[in-house]
C-alpha cells in the first residue's frame, strides 16, 4: 500500500488542564477528511509527538482511526529515540488499525548509517503494514543521503520515502534511485510545486488545517498536468507556506485554525501560543488568500 495525495497532518489538542482534547481531535478529523484530504497523519511534527507521553501517544492513535472510520487512511508517527520504543509503539499503530507508520530516526547522539540502518530493519521487522522513511534533516541533524535511502527501500515494509531536505534536486534523485521499489513523499512545504513536478506521489502537509483547498487544488493541477494551474495555486499560498514552517508548525497552525473560526484548544507546554505580533502578520496573509475576512 502506498499513500497518494494530500496527506494532512493532525495537530493535537490540549484541553485546559493540559491533557489531550480527544473530542476536540475527533473534530479536527472530521474537518480535515470534510475538507477532501486523502489520508491522515496524527503524531507528527504539528501533532507535538515529542511532548506526548506513550499512553498519550496510544490514545492519539485510537482516536485519530476510530474518527477516520476506514474513510481515509491513516499514517501514524511511531518515532521514539530507542530503536525498542519506535517498534513498541509501530506495533500498537498496526493493532489499533492504522494503515502505515511514519518513522524519523529520532536522535541525540548523530547515529551512522549503520546504526539507522539496524533501526529500520527492526521496526519493519515489528510490524506487516508499510513503513514510511521519514529524512527531516531540520529536527534529527542529519540529512540522509539518496544512495543510503535507497538501500533503506530495499527493506521489505518500506514503500514510501518522505523527503524534507531544501535540496530542489533531491525528490527527482530519489525517484530515479527508488524506482518501482518506494514512493517519494514531499515533506517540506516550499518544496511542494518543484517535488510534483518531480513526480511526488503526495504531500505530507499541515497545511490543510488553515488552507486545504489551496492544497488540493494544488495536487489537482499537477496530477492533470496543468503546469500553470500548479504554478498558480502555489504562488497563491507559498506565503502562507514559509510562515507556517518559519514559525513553528504547532503554534502557527494553532492559530490559523483560530483565525479561521475553529478551536484549536491549548499547546502541549512548554509550546506556547504564536506572539500577538506573529498573529497579526498571519491574519494578513490569510486576508490576501481570502481565507477569512
Amino acid at each position: 500500500m502506498r499513500l497518494k495525495g494530500i496527506i494532512g497532518y493532525l495537530l493535537t489538542p490540549c484541553d485546559d488542564s493540559g491533557g489531550v482534547d480527544h473530542g476536540m481531535l475527533e473534530r479536527h478529523v472530521e474537518r480535515l477528511i470534510g475538507d477532501g484530504v486523502h489520508a491522515l497523519a496524527p503524531l507528527g511534527s504539528v501533532g507535538c509527538l515529542p511532548y506526548l507521553d506513550d499512553a498519550e501517544r496510544e490514545a492519539v492513535i485510537r482516536t485519530a482511526v476510530a474518527a477516520a472510520a476506514g474513510r481515509v487512511p491513516v499514517l501514524a508517527g511511531v518515532s521514539s529515540l530507542g530503536t525498542a520504543s519506535t517498534a513498541r509503539h509501530a506495533r500498537y499503530a498496526e493493532r489499533a488499525g492504522a494503515a502505515a507508520v511514519q518513522v524519523l530516526p529520532s536522535t541525540y547522539w548523530k547515529l551512522t548509517e549503520a546504526e539507522i540502518l539496524a533501526y529500520y530493519r527492526e521496526v519493519c521487522q515489528a510490524v506487516s503494514i508499510p513503513v514510511m522513511v521519514y529524512n527531516n534533516p531540520f529536527t534529527t541533524g542529519i540529512d540522509l543521503p539518496v544512495p543510503f535511502l535507497a538501500s533503506l527501500a530495499e527493506l521489505p515494509n518500506v514503500t514510501m520515502i518522505k523527503e524534507s531536505s531544501p535540496d530542489p534536486s533531491k525528490i527527482a534523485r530519489l525517484r530515479e534511485a527508488c524506482g518501482d521499489r518506494a514512493a517519494v513523499y514531499i515533506g517540506l512545504n516550499c518544496m511542494a510545486r518543484t517535488g510534483f513536478a518531480d513526480g511526488a506521489a503526495g504531500w505530507c502537509t499541515a497545511s490543510p488545517n488553515v488552507s486545504p483547498q489551496f492544497a488540493l487544488n494544488l495536487y489537482r493541477c499537477a496530477v492533470a498536468g496543468d503546469t500553470a494551474g500548479a504554478d498558480d495555486w502555489f504562488g497563491r499560498q507559498i506565503d502562507l507556506l514559509n510562515f507556517l514552517m518559519d514559525h513553528g508548525l504547532p503554534r502557527t497552525v494553532a492559530a490559523g485554525l483560530r483565525l479561521r473560526g475553529f478551536d484549536s484548544g491549548r499547546l502541549r507546554a512548554p509550546l506556547a501560543p504564536l506572539a500577538a505580533d506573529l498573529e497579526h502578520r498571519l491574519l494578513g496573509i490569510l486576508r490576501k488568500m481570502e481565507i477569512v475576512e
